[in-house]
């Protein structure tokens, strides 16, 4: 029986072989591959020395999204360009936080002037290959109430409802604005930027308002929930440049409040190629009450989400938002950023061993 079970063995073994070895190179090559999704890291590129970007390819970022401000000029944003490249590094998302002025989120006074320069800045980001520019769309809005300790003793953001209608909130402009009212400003910004981003070949990703609280001093949110996602691509059309900067923690906020799961929202609009962007990050739990974590600190569990968006082919970028403080780490937060991204690449590549 021996001598049988042995032959059987070898007879086995040259058509298991193939499959094994297939699976191992799966899990060890294709990181930088353009079909994979991309690690990257957000960057406020005027503060950042040249060590904090050495420090940044040596735990294997290669590509970027890049803070400009709001003066984010062509021959600046070409320099940022060349910087980066001499440390092998590319940029793929690009933020110019004109977007964010009053009169264009609440449709008023000089809206035009301030929608041009946002214009001209994608014209920009497409001469220079930048494919993304990521914004967000809520004015007045209030992103934690506080600084606390989590249970592992790592320095995290906090936000609590309560704490927040009765010991922050405030009126934040002369009057209050509506749903309505917010629409009618996003709409105009979208009919007006749309057309010069198809032109530029830059594609837009709206980041959901964070957190998902309809209102906040005394202005209206639309992007709390699948619904405010869904009348977003109504307004944009059959346009592939209208995408997501998904935040994977924000959705995570919001819990059975979102309309839609994280996973059923990656289905969906990762499945028709409107996900651009990925913000990965955890949450210790839905509102009212939360504490943003590392990524496997929280209740969301985060190898689903990445296995989820290899099973719909995302090959944009996922970057570690919101990192918390570990002791002694300030700056970039170097360590959080290590840990953060070393994790995500261990899901990353067994997610793609297991999807294929």
């Amino acid at each position: 029986m021996s001598t049988r079970r042995r032959l059987l063995q070898s007879a086995l073994l040259p058509a298991c072989a193939p499959a094994s070895a297939q699976s191992a190179k799966g899990a060890l090559i294709g990181e930088y591959d353009p079909s994979n999704i991309k690690l990257s890291h957000r960057m406020p590129i005027r503060t950042m020395t040249d060590e904090d970007l050495l420090f940044l390819r040596q735990i294997g970022i290669r590509w970027c999204r890049i803070e400009f401000g709001n003066e984010a000029t062509f021959e600046f944003m070409k320099a940022t360009r060349e910087r980066l490249a001499r440390f092998g590094m590319k940029i793929y998302s690009g933020v110019h936080y004109v977007y964010r002025h009053p009169d264009v989120q609440l449709g008023r006074g000089r809206r035009d002037e301030w929608i041009e320069t946002y214009c001209a800045f994608l014209r920009d980001c497409g001469r220079l290959g930048i494919p993304v520019s990521n914004y967000d769309w809520h004015p007045a809005n209030t992103y934690t109430t506080a600084e606390v300790l989590t249970s592992r003793g790592y320095k995290a953001r906090q936000f609590d409802l309560a704490d927040f209608r009765s010991k922050v909130e405030k009126q934040a402009f002369e009057r209050e604005y509506s749903a309505e009212d917010i629409w009618s400003s996003y709409t105009y910004f979208m009919k007006a930027v749309l057309p010069v981003a198809e032109k530029a070949n830059v594609r837009l990703a709206l980041h959901p308002d964070d957190p998902p609280v309809a209102k906040m001093n005394g202005v209206a949110k639309l992007f709390v929930n699948y619904d405010g996602y869904h009348r977003a691509e109504q307004i944009a059309g059959s346009s592939r440049y209208w995408g997501l900067t998904f935040c994977i923690g924000t959705w995570s906020e919001g819990g059975r409040g979102m309309g839609r799961n994280v996973f059923e929202m990656i289905a969906d609009f990762g499945g028709r190629g409107r996900i651009f962007d990925v913000h990965f990050r955890n949450v210790s739990g839905p509102m009212p009450h939360f504490v943003e974590t590392f990524p496997d600190d929280g209740y969301m569990d985060m190898y689903e989400v990445m296995k989820a968006l290899r099973k719909v082919r995302f090959n944009g970028t996922a970057v570690p938002d919101h990192i918390p403080q570990l002791a002694g780490d300030n700056g970039i937060r170097r360590a959080g950023i290590a840990y953060c991204i070393a994790y995500m690449r261990s899901l990353l590549r067994r997610a793609n061993e297991e999807v294929g």
